[in-house]
């Protein structure tokens, strides 16, 4: 048992996880029921490409099958939880560039630069490890060097169960409401333009969206 243990915190125990997990995923995503609310705003931008996709970490999991289709990039932290994460993404669609803010940053950022030339990338910005719900400077850094427009997208999900994780994750229930809004486009950084003003932005940007009145989230 200790040897099984010690086998599964190994990258290849991830990808004998991630096998076990992505149908699992996929039942699970196919019982949402999803409510998107200007969405246009980002089939438009891929159509024409590319674009970079920017959302909170806690919020990603309605994402993952709705836009997996897309094969834009998703930038994927070096660590176990990494690992896991990129197996279940690739199996839906996406491709993954592997690096955080602590290891390999510099290395994965680039490699979404050369992946996601035509379709696009996806960033969790404030991830792999917080702070929650802070922008870092990484998304200003791609969509300056891509030229491409920054999209801002919101979740929201009931019923739902949170975890007690520094980001404290949100797992919607089977057949939960999922509601996705997509924010109006920012223009990329300029040259010289301060990333880290920039990320403050993108952070004003995401905390000011909200889901349409009426729909029941708290």
């Amino acid at each position: 048992m200790r040897s099984l243990s010690v086998f599964i915190k190994t990258p290849a125990g991830a990808r004998w996880v991630a096998a076990a997990l992505v149908p699992v995923v996929r039942l699970w995503s196919w019982t949402l029921r999803y409510h998107l609310v200007d969405a246009e705003r980002f089939y438009q931008l891929w159509q024409t490409g590319p674009v970079v996709a920017v959302l909170w970490h806690d919020e990603l999991f309605p994402f993952i099958a709705l836009h997996g289709p897309s094969r834009m990039t998703c930038v994927v932290s070096q660590s176990w939880d990494g690992e896991l994460l990129a197996r279940v993404l690739e199996s839906f669609g996406f491709t993954t560039a592997r690096g955080s803010s602590s290891r390999g940053g510099v290395r994965a950022l680039r490699t979404a630069l050369r992946q996601g030339g035509s379709a696009g990338v996806v960033l969790t910005v404030d991830g792999p490890r917080g702070p929650r719900h802070l922008a870092k400077p990484g998304a200003g850094f791609v969509a300056r060097m891509l030229g491409a427009p920054v999209l801002p997208v919101r979740a929201w999900m009931r019923p739902v169960v949170t975890f007690a994780s520094w980001d404290r994750f949100q797992l919607p229930l089977p057949w939960a409401q999922c509601t996705i809004v997509y924010g109006a486009p920012l223009d990329p950084p300029a040259a010289g333009e301060d990333l880290e003003g920039y990320a403050q932005r993108l952070t004003t940007t995401l905390e000011a969206m909200a889901p349409p009145p009426g729909e029941g989230y708290a």
